[in-house]
């Protein structure tokens, strides 16, 4: 039987993500949740899933699009004029493969951002980033290390094979990310951090409905032997209106919600003979992780 952990991303970066993701979690099939340190509302989401120890916490690292933890000053190339980090992911990759971007000051960010998890009460057992900037060349490196040293046994590494079967500028883009998470695969150390064998759902990304959720969970079905562990990533909010507002990712939160809160999501696992399961319990098993 292949196994699955769903993954809402997210979490801390506005009160109504972090209420679709709990939602989701009480009422639906996601295991794991990934919690952004600097988001807005990131006191309050700790809290809550402090009171949900069942839910596996992981540090969604955020280095675009909102205030970092460090002060200006001490990452001066991470952050623009207003002293708030990068609007989004194509102007900071921009910027690190022309090498504007200070590593020491990357590491000293990211770290904080981690610290701030653990320093609030929660156990974070795996970890990526906001729009997926942690597998870029040289920044996968720093993300593996501070792994390590947090012993956060797991790190997601993008590998969406849905990409393949369409054209879009979207697919192009995942396209690229799976090239980048096929790089970060072998850089992975033989003891260490280690990551799900297929990544799922990135395609789909604000927009999952239950009727994509089951062409995501026929990639599954192809992923590999018995054993092998994907994970979906999903994107639950509610209040489209005011996340909209926010975040003009044109991101279809409410429905998403709906869709991992639906019975004929766990209809479809049974059918597929999918287990759901979650980073905590892999840990456990043999060769599962630090």
């Amino acid at each position: 039987m292949k196994r699955l952990v769903v993954t809402a991303d997210d979490a801390g970066l506005h009160p109504g993500m972090t209420a679709g993701v709990l939602a989701a979690h009480d009422a639906g099939i996601v295991t794991a949740v990934s919690v952004s340190p600097n988001g807005r509302s990131f006191a309050e989401a700790a809290a809550q899933l402090r009171a949900r120890p069942e839910l596996d916490a992981g540090a969604h690292l955020t280095l675009v699009g909102e205030a970092p933890l460090s002060p200006p000053a001490e990452v001066g190339s991470l952050v623009g004029r207003d002293g708030r980090l990068l609007p989004a992911w194509p102007v900071f990759a921009r910027r690190w493969l022309l090498g504007k971007i200070r590593p020491d000051e990357t590491e000293r960010e990211l770290r904080r951002q981690i610290e701030r998890l653990l320093a609030a009460g929660l156990q974070v057992v795996h970890l990526n980033a906001h729009q997926h900037l942690h597998v870029l060349p040289g920044l996968f490196e720093i993300v593996l290390a501070l792994a390590a040293d947090s012993r956060i046994p797991w790190v997601r590494i993008p590998a969406e094979p849905a990409a393949a079967a369409a054209f879009s500028p979207r697919a192009v883009q995942i396209a690229l990310l799976n090239a980048l998470g096929r790089r970060a695969r072998r850089r992975l150390p033989a003891e260490g951090p280690r990551a799900p064998d297929r990544t799922i759902g990135v395609l789909t990304a604000g927009h999952l409905t239950v009727e994509a959720l089951g062409r995501s969970l026929e990639q599954v079905d192809q992923a590999g032997p018995a054993g092998t562990f994907c994970e979906l990533v999903c994107h639950p909010g509610m209040g489209d209106a005011e996340l909209a507002r926010a975040y003009g990712w044109g991101y279809a939160w409410d429905a998403e919600t709906a869709a991992l809160c639906d019975p004929r999501a766990r209809e479809l696992l049974r059918a597929h003979e999918i287990e759901l399961t979650s980073f905590s319990r892999l840990t456990q098993m043999p060769g599962g992780g630090i």
